[in-house]
């Protein structure tokens, strides 16, 4: 049996490529995916190792080092007292067993490019502090041109962005780190292990006076000790233990080095099972291929198998002899789909490398358990799609099968097949009407499911529908639509496929669409102002930025929102200071009781869902206790509606600004006289002094910000699901040329008649389309229907939220799906007007 399988394997190459090719992709994906994280992990952790050099034990506040973005403004933590002080420094340094000891600081510090534009990225782009050592020379930065920084005119640069900015030693620096702009002469410029740099970030270095300055630091991030030769890290951690204040705690450098090598793990992770989800998309495309392609292999070879059966092979070794054919096909495709995964690995560096991500550079790694993850999946997802049609060769009787070579599908199996389907669309449709949105959404996918198992029921009508739409084709028309609906199963699983990867596209973008369109109601909704004005990273914004733009004769009216936190009658919420004069004129609250005019004194504007859960209205007193552990009494002068962009408390910034520890803004809200403009913009811009820590935004770039980012997410998506629907193309190539195999009789008979060569590529190119069409439109109802169930959950929590049908975009996925199938019928319409005609109607 097994030379047998191995001989039919040989004498089908042509017909096995496309099974070939469609488990080479999907393993090629997998395997890719796993060779690029397990590339990117390796390098990263080696990265990360080497910036644990001069660390044997690091001091840092009880639960993590300090926040990267500058001090606390928490009332809590404004009244604990300092901890990683200069003291603590000097105690740690003449420690036994110790050989140097350095304080570091770090913060959000944005830099501008030389066109004034915000370098290395709203959420990467930070200072530190340089620290030296006895030598001189701080372990953290290794400088390759000029000096480390010595005085508040200093500045140093990592080499990663001066080769980006094209900046040198001795040019100017323009920097902010919390609103007003700085200037410092660049001294130096120096390479790091800082994985934020590593990532697309930039990184500037002070002296270590002027970066805690700057940076508003009255103590260290964290102190790291060095152990001194012969002296242990668990030693030293003994040692630096008896000097520890309150809330620190001491960590060795090798479980520093371990935590960031598990962090970067669970990175790498989320990373891989993304790809995994469609890579395994692909590969379950591919099944509906593999099934299609050894159905026909097998019924081509029906009266061979009759003829095995008759001399005395029995079931077993027939559904043996086609699974050792799919185990040898499957082999074949993993071991090249793995030597292709490599290739796929390297392209997503380059890729990422060319966005900008500038990924550590080290050797590709190719563990020994993704050699035996690609091969077991290509061996298994092949010999699982052909045990079915393995299992029905083997039921053939032998009698039976050899007065026929093509045997025909039996109703009585439609006929299972369609109750089965029917009652997995049903069970579906039960758990969409579930309160759970995970239970709606497994509904959902259940549907999805039940629907494949129906689609030979439902390719008969809607290939009945086309008739009107063939008829100017005229009989190639007629036989396409025919040859179509010959045998439903086939034109079902073929049309699977493609509306596999159409399913998944249009539900997201449908869901993408709306949740645009969304953002873009909340944001015109919500706001009168034509600006705001905030920090890029959105951290503390200088009050100094509120004046200055409420100074300006161009802006008709400002207000900060200044923000603080405290109970709200018994629950924890914000609360935001606001100009009660000017509010008015740059927000749009819907009240559902009382108005902005009692907004004065200790008053207050509440959200509905507050005052619904907490059984208030207009005109009653609520309690709040701030964190400062102060509380006050606000009179309600009104209540709106609320949505993601507007929602708490609203008071006077005299009521905030006595429970703040230091007054900062969340952001400013402007109003131009004329209105928006690039003039306007212009005019904020170079008021507050070309600040590159600045974002100034107006609505529609409000809408953008999430939009964008949703756009950006759907592309990549749309990138990764490219890969199922070149799949269902090969699906599509593979199904018509076993069809022209099959009808190659017939076809002979079409042209020694009088059916010329034209005709029969146009036959079979619409044959293709109307494939291609019904995946389509079966694929595009089934996203509709899935982006509806999806959009209901999302509504719950997002006001604004209606569902949006792209019927552009749709569109095009229509007209995408025609030109599949035109391109898909090119070989096998060529292949059938090449039958010679005599050849072709001859006796087997």
């Amino acid at each position: 049996m097994f030379r047998t399988a191995l001989r039919n394997v040989l004498a089908h190459k042509a017909r096995l490529l496309m099974t070939v090719l469609a488990v080479m992709l999907g393993v090629a994906f997998v395997s890719g995916t796993l060779v690029f994280t397990d590339t990117f992990g390796n390098a990263y952790k080696n990265k990360s190792a080497k910036s644990f050099d001069h660390v044997s034990v690091a001091v840092q506040p009880e639960g993590g080092s300090s926040s990267f973005y500058g001090p606390s403004t928490d009332e809590e933590d404004a009244k604990k007292p300092p901890r990683l002080t200069d003291a603590l420094l000097k105690k740690a340094r003449n420690l036994p067993g110790a050989e140097s000891a350095i304080g570091g600081v770090t913060g959000f510090t944005a830099v501008a490019d030389k066109d004034g534009k915000l370098v290395g990225g709203e959420w990467g782009t930070s200072g530190a502090n340089y620290y030296p050592g006895k030598d001189g020379k701080d372990p953290r930065y290794d400088f390759t041109e000029g000096a480390a920084p010595k005085s508040a005119g200093d500045i140093a640069l990592d080499s990663k962005t001066a080769e980006r900015t094209g900046y040198k030693v001795g040019d100017s620096l323009r920097y902010s780190t919390d609103g007003p702009v700085k200037q410092a002469k660049i001294s130096g410029i120096f390479d790091t292990e800082d994985g934020s740099v590593l990532a697309g970030g930039s990184l500037v270095v002070f002296d270590n006076d002027t970066a805690r300055t700057v940076l508003g630091k009255s103590e260290y991030d964290e102190i790291d000790v060095k152990a001194a030769a012969g002296t242990s890290e668990t030693a030293l951690k003994s040692s630096v233990e008896k000097i520890l204040p309150k809330d620190t705690e001491a960590v060795t450098g090798g479980q520093l080095s371990d935590d960031q090598d598990k962090m970067i793990e669970q990175q790498t992770s989320s990373m891989s099972q993304v790809l995994l989800i469609f890579a395994g998309i692909a590969l379950f495309v591919g099944i509906f291929i593999i099934a299609n392609t050894f159905t026909m292999l097998v019924a081509q070879r029906t009266k061979e198998l009759a003829l095995m059966r008759a001399v005395g092979a029995s079931r077993h070794q027939v559904t043996r002899s086609v699974l050792i054919e799919a185990f040898l096909v499957g082999l074949v495709a993993a071991v090249t789909g793995f030597a292709l995964g490599i290739g796929v690995a390297m392209g997503l560096e380059s890729l990422m490398n060319a966005g900008g991500a500038s990924l550590p550079d080290g050797p590709i790694v190719i563990a020994p358990t993704t050699i035996v993850v690609a091969l077991v999946i290509g061996v298994l997802v092949t010999m699982l799609a052909a045990w079915l049609p393995g299992r029905r060769a083997a039921k053939i009787p032998p009698v039976a099968a050899m007065n026929s070579v093509h045997a025909t599908p039996t109703t009585r199996g439609l006929v299972v097949r369609n109750t089965i389907g029917s009652i997995i669309v049903a069970v579906g449709t039960m758990l969409l009407f579930m309160d759970d949105n995970y239970v709606m959404a497994a509904g959902a996918a259940v549907i999805l499911v039940g629907v494949i198992v129906l689609t030979p029921l439902l390719s008969r009508p809607f290939i009945a529908a086309s008739a009107p739409l063939l008829k100017p084709f005229g009989v190639t028309g007629k036989l396409s639509r025919l040859n179509a609906v010959r045998n439903p199963r086939r034109t079902a699983s073929t049309a699977s496929a493609l509306m596999i990867g159409l399913t998944l596209i249009t539900a997201m973008t449908v869901i993408a669409t709306s949740m645009s369109s969304a953002i873009d109601k909340m944001a015109a909704g919500s706001l009168k102002a034509d600006y705001t004005v905030s920090m890029a990273n959105y951290q503390p914004l200088a009050p100094e930025v509120a004046q200055k733009l409420a100074k300006l004769p161009d802006v008709e009216a400002s207000s900060p929102l200044r923000t603080a936190y405290g109970e709200v009658d018994g629950s924890y919420s914000q609360v935001s200071g606001v100009d009660e004069k000017a509010f008015g004129e740059v927000a749009n609250l819907d009240f559902t009781s009382g108005s902005l005019a009692g907004l004065k004194g200790n008053s207050t504007l509440i959200d509905k869902e507050t005052a619904d859960k907490k059984g208030l209205k207009a005109g009653d007193t609520v309690p709040v206790k701030f964190d400062d552990d102060k509380t006050a009494r606000l009179k309600i002068a009104g209540v709106y509606q609320q949505n993601e962009m507007i929602n708490g408390l609203f008071t006077p910034l005299a009521v905030v600004n006595p429970h703040l520890s230091k007054i900062t803004d969340e952001q400013v809200l402007v109003k131009m006289k004329g209105g928006m403009s690039d003039e306007a913009e212009d005019t904020i811009v170079k008021a507050l002094g070309d600040n590159p820590a600045l974002k100034i935004q107006d609505k529609d770039a409000i809408s953008n910000e999430v939009g964008g980012a949703i756009n950006m997410v759907l592309n990549m998506l749309y990138g990764l699901l490219a890969m199922a629907i070149l799949i269902a193309v090969l699906g599509v190539i593979n199904t018509l040329a076993m069809s022209v195999f099959e009808r190659k009789h017939e076809i002979g008979m079409m042209r020694a008649i009088g059916l010329d060569r034209a005709k029969v590529k146009q036959m079979v190119r619409l044959e293709a389309v109307l494939i291609s069409l019904f995946g389509a439109v079966l694929g595009i109802g089934l996203g509709l229907f899935m982006g509806w169930a999806v959009g209901n959950s999302v509504a719950d929590s997002v006001a604004t939220y209606t569902m949006e049908i792209p019927a552009g975009r749709i569109a095009v996925f229509l007209g995408i799906a025609a030109l599949v199938g035109v391109l898909a019928a090119m070989w096998p319409a060529r292949s059938a007007a090449k039958l010679n005609p005599l050849m072709a109607i001859k006796a087997e």
